[in-house]
């Protein structure tokens, strides 16, 4: 009988012991995973990352938000920071007379619109040439193509003013839209990269298929070619909006005697002008909160497409192999 009972004391302990092992196994199978970016401590560690990242981008536009919209009292009461007490919406109607918007925003959407558009032709073919066709000293061009996309715009600025001085093309729009039309202008040689890089990654056997057809260069591109590229085109068109709806440095040196100028140029303008009120004595409390809510004036409608085209845009960036 103590025989048996020991024995059924070991077969208990045995069991006892088993069972805890399978559960610590099925705990750290839990935290661990098969593999290691499939588990519980994997996927913890990753959320805090983005959502710290994503808190950084965010603060700046959140702290945006909750100032333009405070009054006098908020704005001087030093224990309202980020949840106001009440809504202010007059700093909105404020900034957008100074920035003279109505009219700068037709302005800013004709200069993008019009640059992006160009572009997307212009360097769409150029990168059809550079990927698909043959021609003399293509490895040369290549490499100045890779030369302008590092060069920096400063160096090329001061010829550039002089050459559009003698068109008589300054104080215009013309600066930034005639470029465009051959695949320069502010970022098109890295336009030209990513429909290189996109048309490369295209079977030959389409080639061969128009060629048997009796289908030209020019024909094969527009007729095959250009209408799939839809997601390179997409990011094109996103980014060289998006660069010249922000940019303020081509603008600034084209056009700094403009009357009729895009909405980076207002918003410097106006921060300006502020500036010299604040120094000639007359500071007011709201000289911040009309400064954030021009700013959000501005970014407004590059949240509104980007809401819209997020999608196709995400869609674009990983066909396009941007992310390699």
């Amino acid at each position: 009988m103590k025989i048996v009972k020991r024995g059924n004391e070991t077969v208990a302990r045995l069991y006892s012991d088993d069972k805890l092992r399978r559960g610590l196994d099925a705990v750290k199978y839990r935290l661990l995973g098969a593999e290691i970016d499939k588990g519980l401590l994997f996927k913890l560690f990753v959320y805090v990352i983005l959502i710290n990242v994503a808190f950084i981008y965010i603060k700046p536009i959140l702290y945006m938000v909750t100032t333009m919209v405070k009054d006098a009292q908020n704005i001087l009461d030093p224990t309202v920071i980020w949840v106001p007490r009440t809504i202010f919406l007059g700093h909105l109607q404020h900034a957008s007379e100074m920035l003279n918007y109505g009219k700068s925003f037709l302005i800013s959407v004709s200069l993008a619109s019009s640059v992006a558009v160009l572009q997307v032709f212009s360097c769409a073919i150029a990168g059809y040439a550079f990927a698909r066709l043959d021609f003399p000293f293509k490895k040369v061009w290549g490499a100045l193509l890779l030369f302008t996309f590092i060069m920096p715009p400063q160096i090329t600025i001061l010829p550039s003013i002089m050459l559009f001085k003698e068109f008589g093309w300054l104080n215009t729009f013309l600066p930034m839209v005639v470029p465009a039309l051959f695949g320069h202008g502010l970022k098109g040689a890295m336009f030209v990269i990513i429909y290189r890089a996109f048309y490369s990654t295209l079977p030959k056997e389409l080639d061969e298929a128009a060629r048997m057809d009796g289908a030209g260069p020019f024909r094969m591109f527009f007729r095959v070619m250009f209408p799939i590229s839809r997601s390179a085109t997409v990011v094109v068109v996103l980014f060289s909006f998006v660069w010249n709806w922000n940019d303020f440095y081509f603008p600034s040196l084209f056009m700094f005697t403009a009357e009729n100028v895009p909405l980076s140029i207002t918003l410097a303008r106006m921060a300006g002008e502020m500036k010299l009120a604040e120094g000639a004595g007359e500071i007011t409390v709201y000289a911040e909160a009309i400064k954030m809510a021009a700013s959000f004036l501005i970014i407004m409608p590059l949240l509104v497409v980007y809401l819209f085209a997020q999608r196709w845009f995400i869609e674009g960036v990983e066909r396009t192999g941007l992310v390699e």
